[in-house]
C-alpha cells in the first residue's frame, strides 16, 4: 500500500489569525483529501486544532526558544519528508525554517526566498488576512477561483466546534457578550474597563443577560467591569474555545476589542461590534460575519453612549413581531 502524501501547514499565532486561517485550512484539506496533513503551531492552539477536521497530527514546537530546540525542529522536518508545505505564518522565523531545509527543501508555499510556490504580491501586506491567504493558495495552484477582492473571502466555518445542537437565540433571554481584552503587550487596543462597565449597565437596564468573556490573564478586567456593573456574569478564564463559539451562536450581540475571542464569536454568527484603535487596521484583520466596526485613534476617546447605541442597533433583540 502506498504511503499517503505528507503535507505540512504552518500557523503559529495569534488566536485571531488562527481563527481566520481556518478558511485556508479547510481549502488545503479539500485539495489533499487523502494526504497526511500535519499542523505546526504553538501550545495555546493545540487542543482547538487537534479537534478540527483538517489535520492528522498537530505539533506545537513551532516557536523554539533555544538553538537546541531549533535544531530538533529542523531535524524532524527533514526526516518527515513533506512533499509540500503551506506556510501561512510567512514571517522571518518560518522563512528561516525553509532556508534551513536546503539544499532539498519541500515544495514550499510562502514568502521565503527561493521557494517553489512564492507569494510575493506587492500588495500582500495591504490585504485582509482572508484574502491574502486565499491569494497565496491561488498562487500555490490549489484554489484557482480564490476570492481575493477586498471583502470577498468568506469568514471561517466553525460549525465543527458547536456539537450537534449549536442552539439559537432565545427571545425570552437576550444575551450580550463583552470581550474587553487584547494581547497583553498591546494595551492600547483595549477600550477602558470603565467604559465597558457603562456599556454593561446600559445593557442590563434593557433586560440583557451580560457575560464577560476573556482569558485567564484578563480576569482583572472582568472583575473591574463586574464591580462597576453588578449583575453581569464574569466568565474570564472559565471558557474554552468550544464554549465561546457556542455562546456566539446564542448571543444577540457581542462587543469587544480587536482580540481573538471576538473573531470566534463573530464566526459563530453573533452580531458583533468590534472596536479598533490606531494600533490595528480593520481593513487587514477585522472579524468577518455580521460585523460592524467602530474606530477611534485612541479608544479612550470613544464615547460609551455611541457604543451603546450601535450595539443596540445591530442586536437581534427585540425581533419583529410576527403578524
Amino acid at each position: 500500500m502506498t504511503a499517503p502524501v505528507r503535507v505540512l501547514v504552518i500557523k503559529l499565532s495569534a488566536l485571531g489569525d488562527v481563527i481566520l486561517a481556518m478558511a485556508a485550512f479547510a481549502r488545503i484539506r479539500a485539495a489533499h483529501p487523502d494526504a497526511h496533513i500535519t499542523l505546526l503551531t504553538t501550545p495555546p492552539y493545540e487542543a482547538l486544532l487537534r479537534a478540527s477536521p483538517w489535520f492528522d497530527a498537530v505539533e506545537t514546537d513551532g516557536r523554539p526558544r533555544t538553538l537546541a530546540g531549533f535544531l530538533r525542529l529542523i531535524g524532524r522536518l527533514r526526516r518527515a519528508r513533506y512533499r509540500c508545505v503551506f506556510d501561512l505564518q510567512a514571517n522571518d522565523r518560518t522563512n528561516l525554517y525553509f532556508q534551513s531545509l536546503r539544499p532539498f527543501p519541500p515544495v514550499w508555499s510562502g514568502t521565503a526566498w527561493g521557494c517553489a510556490r512564492p507569494h510575493r504580491k506587492p500588495s500582500r501586506m495591504r490585504m485582509h488576512t482572508l484574502e491574502r491567504e486565499a491569494d497565496q493558495l491561488r498562487a500555490a495552484g490549489i484554489w484557482p477561483d480564490a476570492p481575493v477582492a477586498p471583502g470577498s473571502a468568506p469568514g471561517p466555518d466553525v460549525s465543527w466546534l458547536l456539537g450537534e445542537s449549536p442552539g439559537a437565540p432565545d427571545d425570552r433571554a437576550p444575551l450580550a457578550l463583552i470581550v474587553p481584552g487584547s494581547s497583553a503587550g498591546r494595551p492600547l487596543k483595549r477600550w477602558p474597563a470603565r467604559a465597558y462597565g457603562h456599556l454593561a449597565r446600559a445593557l442590563l437596564a434593557r433586560g440583557y443577560e451580560v457575560l464577560i468573556i476573556g482569558g485567564e490573564s484578563e480576569r482583572h478586567l472582568g472583575e473591574e467591569i463586574a464591580c462597576d456593573a453588578p449583575g453581569v456574569r464574569d466568565l474570564t478564564g472559565q471558557t474554552d474555545f468550544g464554549e465561546i463559539a457556542r455562546l456566539g451562536t446564542t448571543a444577540h450581540v457581542a462587543v469587544g476589542n480587536d482580540t481573538g475571542p471576538l473573531h470566534l464569536i463573530a464566526a459563530a454568527g453573533a452580531p458583533t461590534l468590534s472596536l479598533f484603535s490606531k494600533e490595528s487596521d480593520p481593513d487587514l484583520c477585522a472579524p468577518r460575519g455580521r460585523v460592524v466596526i467602530l474606530r477611534a485613534r485612541a479608544l479612550e476617546d470613544l464615547d460609551p453612549a455611541v457604543v451603546v447605541d450601535r450595539a443596540l442597533a445591530i442586536s437581534r433583540w427585540p425581533r419583529p413581531q410576527m403578524s
